[in-house]
This record gives C-alpha cells, sequence and structure tokens, in this order.
C-alpha cells in the first residue's frame, strides 16, 4: 500500500513538474533603470538611447539617457528595443484550454441574449496558453464570451496571475453583441449553393434585438421589485459605464448598427471586425467610433476583394481617421494570439508607418478598451508594463524578448513553448 501511495505522489509531482504553470512573479520592490535602449513610446513617438525607470510598478522617468539619473538596478539594453506590452482584445484566452474537451472550454453559455453572463469569473490564470502569449510581448487581453445574440460581458486582464482577482484590470468593460448577418451562405451538405446569399430573416433579427433592447431600458426604468437581471445587465449601455462591443462585418450591417446606437441612446460604441469599414469610415469618423478591425492575417471575405483586403483594412481605416486596433477572432483564435505583433507587421509592410503600426496594438488599443489611463504607452505615471526586445518586435525574426514586466513585476518568460523548443533544438546536436 505505501509503495502504491508512493508511486501515486511521484507521478503527481511528475506531472506538476510538466504541466504547471510559471509562478507569478513578485511584487517590484527596488526601482529599475533600462538605458540606451530604443524606446517605442506606443503613441507614434521614438526616442532613441532613451532612459527609463519605473517604481513601485509605476513608470517615473521616459525620456533621452541624461535626462534623469539612474535609480536602483540598472539594464543596459543598449542596440535593443523597449516597447509597451502588447494587448489583445476581444479574446477567448483564459476560457478555452483544449477545445475538444468540454470540461476546459467555457467560453459560451445556454441561450440568446445574455447580457449578465461575466467572462471574468471563467478566466483560467494558470492556463497554458495565457502562459505562451508572454514570450512575444503580448501581457494584457480583453477576455470575450461567446455565444448568442448577445454573448456577455468581458474584463481585461494582465497575463501573469495566480487567480483571476489577482489578474483584473477593468472588470465588466462592455457588453457584446453579434449583429444579425446580412448574408447567409448555402448550405452545401443540403445541396445548397455554398455561395453568399440574403440573409431573408435579417430584419427579424434586428427587430428581435431591438425589443430585447427597449424591453431592457423600461425594465431598468420601472420601480419593480422583481429585477430581470439580463435587462439590468444593460444599464451600463444607457449611462456610459460599458462600451457596446458590436460585432459585425457589412457595409450594410455597419450602417443599421449606427442607426441602432443613436435610436438606443448608446453613449460608447465600438465597432468589432468590421470588415467592410472602410466603405464607411467616413461615417464612423463622423460619429467617433472605433473599430476593433478583423484579424490581418486572413483571407478576402469577397470573391472580388483585393488579394490583400485584410492586410490593408486598418490602414485604410487610420487614414479616414478612425481610432483603430486590431483583434485576432477567429480560427484558432487563442493559439494565433500570440502572432499579434505579426499582424501588425503585415499592417505596416502593406503601406502603414511603422510605429502607427505598433499603436495598434499598444495605444490604440489602450484608448478604445478604456485603460488608456494605465497601459498602452510608455509614458510617467503608468503602470510598468513593457518589454525588451533584441529587435523589431513587429518581426517574428526579431521578436526576441530578454525581458517582461508587468505592473514593473520581473515575470518569467518560459512556457511549454519555450521548454520544447529548447528541447528539440538539441536533438539533432548531442551524440
Amino acid at each position: 500500500m505505501k509503495n502504491i501511495i508512493a508511486i501515486i505522489v511521484l507521478c503527481l509531482i511528475s506531472y506538476g513538474k510538466i504541466s504547471a504553470q510559471q509562478t507569478p512573479a513578485k511584487n517590484q520592490k527596488t526601482a529599475i533603470t533600462i538605458t540606451g535602449a530604443t524606446a517605442h513610446i506606443g503613441n507614434g513617438e521614438v526616442i532613441q538611447n532613451s532612459i527609463i525607470i519605473f517604481e513601485n510598478g509605476k513608470i517615473t522617468a521616459v525620456g533621452s539617457s541624461g535626462s534623469s539619473a539612474s535609480k536602483g538596478t540598472v539594464i543596459d539594453a543598449s542596440g535593443k528595443h523597449v516597447y509597451p506590452g502588447f494587448i489583445a482584445p476581444n479574446s477567448t484566452l483564459g476560457l478555452v484550454e483544449i477545445s475538444a474537451v468540454r470540461a476546459t472550454d467555457d467560453d459560451s453559455e445556454i441561450g440568446n441574449y445574455n447580457p449578465h453572463i461575466r467572462s471574468i469569473i471563467a478566466y483560467n490564470a494558470e492556463s497554458k496558453i495565457v502562459e505562451s502569449m508572454r514570450p512575444n510581448g503580448v501581457l494584457i487581453a480583453q477576455v470575450t464570451p461567446r455565444g448568442g445574440r448577445i454573448t456577455g460581458t468581458s474584463s481585461i486582464v494582465q497575463l501573469d496571475a495566480w487567480n483571476w482577482e489577482d489578474a483584473a484590470i477593468k472588470i465588466d468593460d462592455g457588453i457584446h453583441i453579434n449583429w444579425p448577418n446580412t448574408f447567409t451562405r448555402g448550405r452545401w451538405w443540403l445541396g445548397e449553393d455554398p455561395g453568399f446569399k440574403a440573409n431573408k430573416k435579417y430584419e427579424k433579427q434586428v427587430t428581435q434585438l431591438v425589443d430585447f433592447v427597449q424591453q431592457a431600458k423600461a425594465s431598468i426604468q420601472s420601480n419593480k421589485e422583481t429585477i430581470n437581471l439580463p435587462h439590468h445587465a444593460m444599464k451600463g449601455l444607457f449611462d456610459g459605464t460599458k462600451t457596446l462591443f458590436m460585432h459585425v462585418e457589412t457595409e450594410k450591417g455597419i450602417l443599421d448598427v449606427i442607426s441602432f446606437a443613436k435610436n438606443n441612446k448608446i453613449k460608447k460604441l465600438v465597432l468589432v471586425g468590421a470588415y467592410e469599414g472602410h466603405k464607411v469610415a467616413s461615417q464612423l469618423k463622423q460619429n467617433n467610433i472605433s473599430v476593433l478591425s478583423t484579424r490581418a492575417h486572413s483571407v478576402p471575405a469577397m470573391e472580388d476583394d483585393d488579394y490583400d483586403q485584410p492586410y490593408k483594412n486598418a490602414k485604410l481605416l487610420m487614414d479616414a481617421g478612425v481610432l483603430v486596433a486590431i483583434q485576432n477572432s477567429g480560427q484558432m483564435e487563442r493559439a494565433n494570439a500570440r502572432n499579434l505583433p505579426f499582424q501588425a507587421g503585415t499592417v505596416a509592410a502593406h503601406g502603414l508607418d511603422k510605429e502607427k503600426a505598433l499603436q495598434l496594438i499598444t495605444g490604440n488599443s489602450a484608448k478604445i478598451l478604456g485603460i488608456d489611463d494605465i497601459a498602452g504607452t510608455l509614458e510617467v505615471g503608468k503602470d510598468a508594463t513593457l518589454f525588451i526586445s533584441k529587435g523589431d518586435a513587429l518581426d517574428m525574426r526579431t521578436n526576441q524578448l530578454e525581458k517582461a514586466f508587468i505592473q514593473g513585476r520581473d515575470i518569467s518568460l518560459e512556457s511549454h513553448h519555450t521548454k520544447l523548443w529548447k528541447r528539440y533544438s538539441k536533438k539533432y546536436n548531442s551524440k
């Protein structure tokens, strides 16, 4: 019996060594100074031969070398680059670990109208997938539910924590709605033409959504003792304490969403996806509507689109004066979230200035998510959430992180991926 217990204990210890996530870093105790690096501020500004100082998790100095005296531990980053931590909006990180294992899949709930569902309480801070984001510089994410017409409420987290309470940066920041599709595809498995066709149920689906919103508004204004939880969860959209993240792609859908927001007096509106947003960019600019643009690493949606349409969507919107960031929803979205910087690099390769492309995953993302007071740029007073890279962090060849900090904490850059890379990189060298 003792032998059996010993074997079980050893197995558990071995499993823990294989599967456990890195222990979250301890709070910053001494000041840290980074000198000599090229600092990419995240607002379009670049400082050569910079000095950055942070204490107690906050940035206290940013400028050219010599503008401030070094404090505490000094890191010589000469010839290297410093960036603010990258931000992944509209992500299901921490909500699903293995798609094929139902017990690890918690990104959606039963039902079609779920504004009261809170993604933050399902967030798994010990996810291996979350851990794999950090070596590429993705340090913050907006955790977003999926499924149904109204999917629920998102929250924003930093990616080095013991649990969701420690991870939370901004809880219940917005409600996500999937606007009805104006087009559908034929069901090829039933012998239908697989091409696009008009959605005959579009008007009915829009009416149902409008009815729910109006009922919610009436319910909130009533003095009934019994509270309708889904209705009252919508309150933040009407008083401006929450952002409406509307997932919509087509030109007609976007125009209808603008009218919907005006008619229902929605105070804060962000479009998610907006694949055809460039066609109505002037209306978006006029109505001060921001966009979390469609994933850059994707194929054109329509047969007559330019081959590089997904690569240049963000640039077209930015050129029109729209505030834009990029998000990564779609196939294998959690694993692909670590490639967010390379999506920004692809946008830069197709005409957008490199520092403006950087803003798509730093400063612009922070503004759209409402966390620009603490994140998104390297500025005095903001959280010291940043990293040092050997080269250009938007290029997969030179995105090689040496150090990363979240709120001033010196975090581990080890992950399941890096361990496997180290293991197999020696496979053919050993004899």
